[in-house]
């Protein structure tokens, strides 16, 4: 029986990293992007589509006859409010009803470390479940598509996992980053993880590798069945130095108040 997983954000950083990760026999990978995906690979079996999350006949036709939605689109910077509202937030919406409308069993939606940014550092990682504490319009747009999924499990019993992602990038560049990373290949991990875990319910976990300093608890992943790797300690002695923000705050410097709005 064949698997089909819809990828939106097919295109991005995210995105890129894991198609190539999660291709395997017996699994479609539907990439979704608002520009085009490059074409697959000769081991990869793929289904491109060209469309905006926020277009809900779009999502509605990307959702058929899928198994399971990784939700990555949208804006993953900090953006005006306008911008962050459309894309971020309504566009999880259309996801979620095209998801329920279609019938499809599980979604996995890419949160962030930002939906709790301004917590203060813990003396130890991070709790599962953290209360939102967001520290820019993005960060609120991961709270919104939290609610959203808690919503969309508790009214219409679909399976939302909302992964806390922390840096996932090749390799850390910072300090910070020692206790946040998420290596590529976690990565997808962690997603392996999430489409498999049974009865899913409504989960919210952390998104990181297994760093020596990591910021982050790892209890609920694990208990989903995740296996970290990697550390990012391995490349302690070529990363930046960290600030003062980095030192503060769970969301270093999305703290910042470079990122105000404008007066």
């Amino acid at each position: 029986m064949t698997e089909r997983v819809l990828l939106t954000g097919a295109g991005g950083v995210v995105g890129t990293f894991l198609r190539t990760r999660l291709a395997r026999d017996g699994r479609v990978l539907r990439l979704l992007d608002r520009v085009t995906p490059p074409p697959a690979e000769a081991d990869e079996r793929v289904e491109l589509v060209t469309a905006s999350v926020t277009d809900r006949a779009a999502m509605r036709a990307a959702c058929a006859e899928v198994d399971v939605v990784i939700h990555l689109g949208g804006l993953s910077r900090e953006a005006a409010w306008d911008d962050i509202l459309e894309t971020n937030i309504n566009g999880t919406y259309c996801v979620l009803e095209a998801a329920r409308q279609a019938g499809v069993g599980r979604v996995i939606f890419a949160s962030s470390n930002h939906a709790v940014g301004f917590h203060r550092n813990y003396g130890g990682p991070a709790p599962d479940y953290l209360f939102p504490q967001p520290d820019t319009y993005y960060g609120v747009s991961k709270v919104a598509g939290e609610a959203l999924g808690s919503l969309y499990h508790d009214r219409y019993g679909l399976a939302v996992l909302c992964v806390r992602i922390g840096t996932c990038a090749e390799r850390p560049r910072t300090e910070r980053q020692l206790g946040t990373w998420l290596s590529p290949g976690d990565c997808a991990r962690l997603m392996e993880a999430a489409i498999a875990v049974p009865r899913p319910g409504f989960r919210v976990v952390w998104g990181a590798s297994a760093n020596t300093r990591g910021r982050y608890s790892l209890a609920e992943a694990r208990a989903m069945g995740y296996r970290p790797q990697d550390d990012a300690e391995v490349y302690a002695g070529e990363v930046t130095p960290i600030d003062e923000l980095d030192r503060t705050y769970l969301g270093g410097e999305f703290c910042s108040h470079d990122l105000d709005a404008p007066s």
